[in-house]
């Protein structure tokens, strides 16, 4: 049997509810709070809660001095700096760059460069005594500049070598840019051959005065290649400080050109060439003598260490390269080795191709 509804009346009109126990009514906004807490407990993590729960948010850090005593502070670490960027470091500059350069205001004016000493006016040593014959026929047969030939492709090439040779010595214009060192690599690379013939070369300039140094002590080869009687020398020189260069100077019957031959061999070249008696013998050599050239035929760079010590004491060196033979890291060592020397410049021996088309000697009708 069904119950009877009952009707209650409302503001907004009538509204049927169905009969049984009367329900409490709960007030719409705790409602609402009570799902906002949920959804915010779902929301927090376990210490949040906890931390909610228990009155954990008052507690805080204890405060840090800015400074420790010094008995604590050894206990941590120093604090560490932020780094700078780093500057880099301006190169100091020589004094010779400051040359013909007005100082900078408020700056102190650095002290002068020390002056070269001038040269003597007349040489130290005057080339004399008897001059030997060379036969000219011998300088033809080794394929040599005769220098009573007249104009060749030969001296043609040498000449433009010993341009810049003289060229480069009065630039710079001191006893040491007058002393050439020729060597090569390796052996059989043509430096004694190139040695001659630019001894020669340089011995056709009017008032000048060539001496070539026979200075492969292990292999002296310069004085049977001009058909002369090799004797005392260099080497003489240097072991015997009583003794005096000009003494072993061998004259020739080519004008300009003098000879020094290499001397007694003695086991210890190194260590002569690097004593001070060299510096002595050398300068006196070209001291108060602009007009005097010195050319040293030295053993192979990579073969013997006499081409390096030599390096240290001339301005100049020609490195002799032969085509199609020398090779690039042979090259490349000897001149490490003679970095001594400030200025090393490459002569490319027995090329027999020219991109350029050179043809020296053909325009004198001696095209060979």
């Amino acid at each position: 049997m069904n119950k009877p509804t009952k009707i209650i009346p409302t503001k907004s009109g009538v509204s049927a509810k169905k009969s049984g126990p009367a329900k409490k009514r709960v007030p719409a906004k705790k409602v609402a709070s009570a799902k906002k807490g949920e959804e915010k407990a779902k929301r927090t993590s376990l210490f949040e809660r906890a931390s909610g729960a228990f009155g954990l948010d008052n507690l805080a850090p204890a405060a840090v001095p800015d400074k420790l005593e010094d008995e604590k502070a050894k206990k941590f670490a120093p604090r560490r700096e932020p780094e700078k960027p780093s500057v880099p470091e301006t190169p100091k500059r020589r004094a010779s760059d400051w040359i013909g350069q007005p100082a900078a205001p408020g700056s102190a004016i650095a002290a002068p460069a020390p002056v070269a000493t001038p040269e003597p006016e007349d040489p130290a040593v005057i080339l004399s005594g008897e001059k030997r014959q060379i036969v000219r026929s011998l300088l033809r047969e080794q394929g040599l500049i005769d220098p009573d030939g007249g104009a060749s492709t030969l001296l043609e090439e040498f000449r433009i070598v010993k341009r810049q040779v003289l060229s480069a010595a009065k630039a710079d214009g001191t006893p040491l840019s007058r002393r050439v060192l020729v060597c090569s690599p390796h052996t059989n690379e043509g430096k004694t051959f190139c040695a001659l013939n630019l001894a020669m070369a340089l011995a056709g300039e009017r008032d000048m005065e060539v001496l070539l140094v026979d200075a492969d002590f292990g292999k002296p080869s310069i004085m049977g290649k001009l058909g002369l009687e090799a004797g005392k020398g260099f080497m003489d020189v240097l072991a015997d400080p009583a003794t005096h260069v000009e003494d072993f100077v061998v004259g020739t019957n080519i004008p300009g050109l003098w000879i020094l031959p290499a001397g007694k061999r003695t086991g210890r070249d190194s260590e002569y060439l690097a004593s001070e008696r060299t510096w002595t013998v050398l300068n006196r050599l070209t001291r108060g003598a602009p007009n005097r050239i010195l050319v040293f035929d030295s053993p192979p760079t990579l073969a013997a260490t006499p081409a390096a010590e030599l390096a240290k004491h001339v301005g100049q060196a020609l490195l002799v390269a032969r085509a199609d033979m020398s090779g690039r890291a042979a090259l490349e060592d000897a001149i490490d080795l003679l970095s001594a020397c400030p200025d090393i410049k490459l002569l490319l021996n027995d090329a027999t191709f020219s991109p350029s088309g050179r043809k020296f000697g053909s325009y004198y009708g001696y095209e060979e």
